[in-house]
């Protein structure tokens, strides 16, 4: 689940407590929490929702000025249900602190190392995560399609997994593309690359 960077601003200091979306079927559960640039989001409640119940103030409490303007962000070719959600800033992302090490014991390291194995070993793409890395440490700040250009792999699953990388503490997203985090650095040195 998505959310416009001036809504998180929103949501993390409480201004904010809803959001409404127009889904086939929800893409997020009650008491899920949603990685975001300001933190972890909670979801507390979804409710699918008619228009005409939608009120004035659930508009301005979703971060808008009226029901008006909340309806139109859905866009004129959106179709499926309402959902009203009800969010709250849960805490800081874990993944900062993770991916702001710099030193790792050899427990530790063998731990990720695995982890990263995993995701090769269960790829129909076979042995990517290092390729992938290595493109970042080498050219950071580089969009995903330039990332996929260099290595081959195709734009949306490149993404996509570039976050499994991310949610290991390994790169950072940046406003334009990644670059290679303190931990990702200190792996790749710690296999020799």
């Amino acid at each position: 689940m998505l959310f416009k960077e001036i809504h998180l601003k929103s949501i993390k200091s409480g201004e904010i407590t809803l959001a409404f979306r127009k889904w086939h079927k929800a893409s997020v559960k009650i008491g899920s929490l949603v990685h975001t640039s300001v933190g972890l989001i909670k979801i507390s409640d979804i409710q699918v929702v008619n228009e005409i119940d939608i009120t004035d103030q659930d508009a301005i409490m979703a971060g808008y000025h009226d029901t008006l303007q909340l309806l139109k962000s859905f866009g004129p070719n959106n179709r499926g249900n309402i959902y009203k959600i009800t969010v709250s800033y849960h805490s800081a992302d874990p993944r900062i602190k993770l991916r702001e090490q710099t030193e790792l014991s050899e427990d530790q390291f063998n731990e990720l190392k695995n982890k990263v194995d995993k995701l090769d070993r269960f790829s129909k793409q076979g042995n990517w995560t290092n390729k992938i890395l290595l493109a970042i440490k080498d050219n950071p700040n580089l969009h995903a399609i330039g990332i996929a250009k260099l290595t081959g792999f195709e734009k949306e699953w490149l993404k996509l997994n570039i976050r499994k990388l991310k949610n290991l503490g390994l790169t950072i997203s940046q406003p334009v593309g990644y670059e290679i985090s303190p931990l990702g650095n200190e792996y790749l040195n710690r296999l020799g690359l």
